[in-house]
């Protein structure tokens, strides 16, 4: 492939990805730890927020427990350092385990890892494959006005990601839960980046559902204004051209496009590593 056709062709969705995994570890951050697992990376500004807390766990920054989580991220909110999300998330360390929780507006201010789901939601048609986007309320926190996924959302405290898959489906469209079991799997993204609220370092369960022709989606919950089916290719035009969709909905979706067989297998070779952090 010529540089000139790698330009045209690719650049408008590896600046997605790129966009995505921006962060540079540990760049000026410190380890936090949680006993002798580091769970995080903090700021300059955060550690001194924890020295005046005195929040050491030995010689190193952190707690000495998962069960000090909570409390230090209510302290932090009560300091200024975030506004609570009143909505607890679990904090695991590299196997997985569950260590503690913390209010979900602490986690990129402590620099933690967050999981999440993001569904596509798709319809097979005669004229071809179309997808459910929705447009993000204005009152959002983040990223309002955006386009998103037809269901997206982080996993609360105590949840794996089917039953988080079924509890957002149902919130935010409407979707029975006997429709949304059906849901499969097909991946996880991970990235890091700095955002206004912190460093993120997510981990995005991936899911295809396809819906009936007949199905329409209703916004339950109120964090969306309204629902739109696309077909894909259209999909793919406004991920290429815009940066209409929230950002990390880009990744899912190009994701999505490799799947469906919509570049050529040399590109979604690049794009592929591109995603799971090699080099393209």
């Amino acid at each position: 492939m010529s540089n000139k056709s790698f330009s045209r062709t690719l650049e408008p969705f590896l600046r997605h990805i790129a966009a995505c995994n921006s962060a540079v570890l540990p760049g000026g951050r410190t380890p936090f730890f949680c006993a002798d697992s580091q769970i995080g990376w903090v700021s300059p500004s955060t550690v001194q927020a924890l020295e005046t807390l005195g929040v050491r766990a030995g010689q190193k920054f952190g707690v000495s427990a998962g069960a000090d989580l909570f409390p230090l991220s209510h302290t932090l909110c009560e300091m200024g350092l975030y506004a609570s999300h009143h909505e607890a998330f679990d904090v695991r360390d590299d196997s997985g385990t569950v260590l503690g929780q913390v209010d979900r507006g602490a986690i990129p201010v402590l620099g933690l890892a967050a999981e999440g789901v993001h569904l596509n939601g798709l319809v097979e048609r005669a004229d071809g494959l179309f997808l459910w986007v929705a447009r993000r309320s204005m009152s959002k926190r983040l990223d309002p006005g955006k386009l998103d996924h037809l269901v997206a959302g982080g996993m609360s405290a105590g949840l794996d990601p089917q039953t988080t898959v079924i509890k957002e489906a149902q919130e935010e469209a409407g979707i029975p839960a006997e429709l949304a079991a059906k849901a499969q799997a097909v991946g996880r993204i991970h990235y890091a980046l700095e955002r206004p609220e912190g460093l993120r370092r997510d981990v995005l369960h991936c899911y295809d559902l396809l819906l009936p022709e007949g199905f329409v989606p209703v916004a339950e919950d109120g964090e969306v204004e309204s629902f739109h089916l696309l077909p894909i290719r259209e999909v793919m035009v406004l991920i290429r051209d815009t940066d209409d969709f929230k950002f990390n909905v880009n990744l899912v979706l190009i994701d999505l496009f490799i799947r469906r067989s919509l570049f050529d297998p040399a590109d979604a070779a690049i794009l592929r590593r591109a995603l799971s952090g090699q080099a393209a």
